[in-house]
């Protein structure tokens, strides 16, 4: 059986990004249809740290990750890691990793991410007052741990980068530390902190109050995987197969939001991305009192111990290899031991996850028209922070179909590859 379809703006992707511009469309009274296969803010929308982290306004690559990335990509251990039988496929996007990380390059992103994450943190206050969700957003900060009196002085002029990019930050010495959080152990480094970011304690509660906002604002929701996009003179023309057959839908415009999952689509569309897959992990640990009251990084391990609502959530690391490929048991397990370095008496993980983070060499999304025309439009490749940019990924979605781009954002073209 064939469902015949048709809609005014289609947005494939029921993650975060996706939800927010379809909540954005269909409360200005646009006809918007979402499309995945899975249920909506279910993947790496529900199991990522919590943060809004207006201050992530260093990419990926950098000098000094380029100096360590044989190290980086060939530990296990380490919190940058590569699947060994990925290595060939992920060859071309690693060199163009490799020339993004360079001192030119690295700069120019940082300053490009610095302008979309200027304004994030009033962005996702508004929209959590806007959807009935503003009692999961906690406005108390976020912690850089440094475990050494070294990793503490080395930390100083990477805050002082960031200072030049606009983030608020101050550091922080043991005491203070301990005056914050008196549930972490002692760190001599001190900590790096961000006043202005906010978390929240569960972003699946989050995920679930946005999609039914979209739907209460009249977006409509077909769980399917679109596979096919077939551009036609009056449109673009999607199909695909779901649990009640194949379906043909004609949407006179099409929004690729499917994460890390939207390079087939977009080169359909007539663009070649450069876009591979980050697999982020988690562990959570039920418990009353997740004893701390903001989420921390301990810098030197690559995770996050985030407390949420009834459970201590350790989130992090980034290992390249792809969408098919099984969970890696000795990532989960080099999460457990760093948790363990910290708050040596945790009981069992009560649970386990792993998702895909969409990956652009240099740390930018893609957002904006396709190459092919402006039928179809581009909003992926978030990487670390799909959450933090939704709402703004959003406002610059609608500018381009009102016509009216907003100036300032070309350095996240689809155009620039």
């Amino acid at each position: 059986m064939t469902q015949h379809l048709s809609t005014e703006i289609a947005v494939v992707g029921a993650g975060v990004v996706g939800l927010a511009i379809a909540h954005r469309l269909a409360a200005a009274g646009r006809e918007v249809l979402l499309i995945d296969p899975a249920a909506p803010g279910s993947g790496a929308s529900y199991g990522n740290a919590g943060t809004i982290a207006d201050y992530a306004v260093m990419p990926v690559g950098t000098p000094d990750v380029l100096r360590n990335l044989p190290a980086l990509l060939f530990d296990r251990s380490s919190p940058l890691s590569i699947r060994r039988a990925a290595m060939l496929s992920l060859a071309p996007w690693l060199l163009r990793f490799l020339r993004q990380s360079l001192p030119g390059p690295a700069m120019r992103n940082a300053t490009a991410l610095a302008a979309l994450l200027a304004d994030a943190t009033p962005r996702w206050i508004d929209l959590a007052a806007a959807i009935g969700a503003a009692d999961i957003l906690q406005s108390r900060g976020c912690l850089y741990l440094y475990e050494t009196r070294e990793a503490g002085r080395s930390a100083e002029a990477a805050m002082a980068a960031r200072r030049g990019l606009g983030v608020t930050v101050d550091l922080i010495g043991p005491d203070e530390l301990r005056q914050m959080e008196p549930g972490l152990p002692e760190m001599p480094g001190g900590a790096a902190f961000f006043p202005k970011a906010v978390f929240l304690n569960d972003p699946g509660r989050l995920m679930a109050a946005l999609a039914q906002a979209a739907q209460t604002a009249g977006a409509g929701l077909l769980q399917a995987k679109a596979e096919r996009l077939i551009r036609q003179v009056d449109g673009v023309a999607l199909e695909g197969t779901g649990p009640e057959g194949t379906f043909h839908l004609h949407a006179r415009r099409v929004v690729i939001a499917a994460g890390a999952h939207s390079r087939d689509l977009a080169q359909q569309a007539g663009d070649r991305v450069p876009l591979d897959t980050e697999r982020g992990y988690h562990l959570e640990y039920d418990m009353v009192a997740p004893r701390l009251t903001r989420p921390a990084c301990p810098t030197s391990r690559g995770f996050y111990l985030c407390p949420m609502a009834g459970r201590l959530r350790v989130a992090g690391t980034v290992e390249l290899g792809g969408l098919t490929a099984p969970p890696s048991p000795h990532r989960l397990d080099r999460l457990e031991a760093g948790a363990r370095a910290i708050f040596p008496d945790l009981p069992a993980p009560t649970r386990n996850w792993m998702g895909f983070r969409p990956s652009i060499p240099d740390s930018l999304p893609v957002i904006g028209p396709s190459r092919g025309g402006a039928e179809v439009l581009l909003a992926f490749g978030h990487g670390h922070i799909g959450l933090t940019l939704a709402p703004i990924t959003a406002a610059l979605i609608e500018g381009w179909i009102d016509g009216a781009p907003s100036d300032g954002f070309s350095a996240v073209l689809p155009t620039r590859f």
